[in-house]
């Protein structure tokens, strides 16, 4: 029997950030999938996850693992990235266990799954505005959040962005301005409007010198996190629906405030190519389901374009034999 917990321990701890220089939120999300599968294959058969053996997590467990967490109300591409993190730890067992070659094979041959292309979910400015004014700026946490709501929606940060920005991130000089790290380690640095600067900055006041490096605290003086920033924006998303209803109907996530960053980006310039340059993305093709979602550039080519003339004619009534015929010989 193949060891589990030696190979898995040099990998997240060696192999992703060292060898391959994996960002950290990188690193957490390929040890979630694996604790997911362990969690769910200890239970299929009935002993303990230190007890299982490489050989256990063979082609037939890994695909039950993933109808499993659909059934369970994952979407097709939770499942598709927590099939690409098993299939990274098989690739690095390829070389060092020729042994178990066949078993990689068949794993790695597990297809992804195709999702559907839907529109991005976004908000209207009304609806961003009222979420912005919710947290209550005359206690420490309010100050604290609409800073952080300021953020991840006016620099259409990713959640990993904003929970792992550093102090030193931020930059007072005029005019001032945030270094995000991106997917990839990809740098890119942000000009700030004058409201979020101003959110910012009173925050800082009010943050703990002496906590963590981290730019956002919570209550402990301990970077903010995932789970933290989820649980903040739900509670804000409440508030705001006392003045824009509409809100209610929508389901509003942290990468939610990206997409209303995008969407009013491209209204705003037209052009496609500033909205991929100020989120990070590696490739345009990655920003152009906007494109799809934004109804502005479809009413200009209906605006363009005119509806072929269509001939008028006269109706003639259908012979009352035929008719009959057709009746009677119809389904």
């Amino acid at each position: 029997m193949t060891p589990l917990a030696r190979y898995l321990s040099i990998w997240l701890r060696e192999h992703l950030p060292v060898d391959r220089a994996v960002s950290p939120n990188t690193v957490d999300a390929y040890s979630q999938a694996l604790s997911a599968l362990l969690r769910y294959g200890a239970k299929r058969l009935g002993r303990p996850p230190s007890a299982l053996a490489l050989e256990d997590l063979n082609a037939p467990l890994i695909l039950a693992f993933l109808e499993a967490i659909e059934e369970g109300g994952a979407s097709v591409r939770t499942r598709n990235a927590r099939l690409a993190a098993i299939k990274a730890f098989f690739r690095f067992l390829e070389y060092r266990l020729p042994a178990a070659l066949e078993q990689i094979r068949q794993v790695q041959a597990i297809p992804r799954k195709k999702a559907d292309e839907a529109l991005v979910a976004w908000l209207t400015r009304a609806e961003i505005g009222a979420l912005l004014a919710a947290p209550d700026p005359r206690t420490r946490d309010g100050i604290r959040d609409r800073a952080m709501l300021s953020l991840a929606y006016a620099c259409g940060l990713r959640v990993s962005e904003l929970t792992g920005l550093r102090l030193a991130d931020y930059d007072r000089r005029d005019p001032a301005s945030l270094r995000v790290t991106g997917k990839g380690r990809r740098e890119r640095i942000l000009p700030l409007w004058k409201e979020t600067r101003i959110a910012l900055d009173a925050w800082l006041r009010r943050r703990d010198p002496e906590g963590d490096t981290a730019l956002f605290h919570n209550r402990s003086g301990r970077a903010m996190t995932r789970s933290g920033f989820e649980y903040i924006l739900a509670r804000h998303v409440g508030t705001a629906t006392t003045t824009e209803p509409g809100i209610a109907e929508k389901r509003v996530t942290p990468h939610v405030l990206r997409h209303s960053c995008a969407m009013h980006t491209l209204q705003a310039t037209g052009d496609v190519r500033k909205v991929s340059l100020w989120l990070g993305h590696a490739s345009i093709q990655s920003t152009e389901i906007y494109l799809r979602a934004d109804p502005t550039e479809k009413l200009e080519m209906i605006a363009g374009a005119a509806m072929p003339k269509l001939k008028p004619g006269r109706f003639r009534p259908p012979d009352k034999l035929l008719a009959m015929l057709a009746g009677k010989t119809g389904p």
